[in-house]
């Protein structure tokens, strides 16, 4: 059996009690070793194989888990935040359908969760935003033409951006030119929920010259948008005016 598990945003202790669980069972770790905070792999047993991935092919883990199969093992595909969001899961699943091995997801905090919890934020305010756009810039992986981020940008909806922190000079223009103002507050974060984190909140025309004097170049989320500003309505959920199902307005 064959655990895909997602270990959270960076902080050791952000992983779910399942993914704990499967950690402590395992019999062979396979890790994202240039993302996965190595903290996590103490929870596995002693004898417990581990593989850093960041070293390997698709077809290298696919015979470690393939191995680990044959032999009666419990293997655990550790990735990054949620493995279901660029976590190139699809083609390792491709590979255990075709193989006959049975396998499930554990799913984890996304480090845009932990991204929002550093900014001490919320993406979706009344009146300012209620979309959430996840994307990436197009590099040395392409991204559809009918997902450019010059398209997205007319929504003008919060966009928290990934792996696209060595690309923020042609972030910037592609979103200005789709419809979002220059001065349209941006924040940085880098390494979210780790001992080391980092923000930088600066504003969608100056992010690249944001990132490059704070030396900023990969594990960092970008977002943009009007969420980052404190003006914002209230909200009905609370509002003592306005019925729910649970309580009755006052008068």
């Amino acid at each position: 059996m064959v655990h895909i598990v997602g270990a959270g945003c960076g902080a050791a202790d952000l992983i779910t009690l399942r993914g704990k669980r499967y950690l402590e069972e395992a019999d062979v770790v396979i890790y994202a070793g240039s993302l996965v905070n190595r903290e996590l792999l103490g929870f596995t047993k002693a004898g417990c194989e581990i593989y850093d991935s960041s070293k390997m092919t698709l077809e290298e883990t696919a015979g470690v888990i393939e191995r680990a199969e044959r032999e009666g093992k419990t293997t655990v595909r550790l990735h990054t935040g949620d493995p279901s969001l660029y976590g190139a899961i699809g083609e390792q699943m491709r590979e255990m359908d075709r193989s006959g091995i049975e396998y499930d997801i554990t799913p984890g905090v996304s480090s845009f969760s932990g991204a929002a919890a550093a900014l001490k934020t919320e993406y979706t305010l009344p009146d300012v935003s209620q979309t959430v756009i996840i994307s990436r810039a197009s590099g040395k992986t392409a991204v559809p033409e009918k997902e450019s981020l010059r398209s997205l940008a007319s929504h003008r909806a919060t966009m928290v951006l990934f792996l696209s922190a060595g690309l923020l000079g042609q972030v910037s223009v592609e979103l200005i030119a789709g419809g979002y103002p220059p001065e349209t507050p941006a924040a940085i974060v880098y390494k979210a929920s780790w001992p080391d984190e980092k923000i930088f909140r600066c504003t969608l025309s100056t992010l690249e010259e944001t990132a490059r004097a704070n030396g900023i170049n990969r594990t960092a989320l970008i977002t943009v948008g009007d969420f980052l500003t404190s003006d914002f309505s209230r909200s009905h959920l609370y509002d003592p005016s306005y019925s729910t199902g649970y309580r009755e307005a006052i008068k």
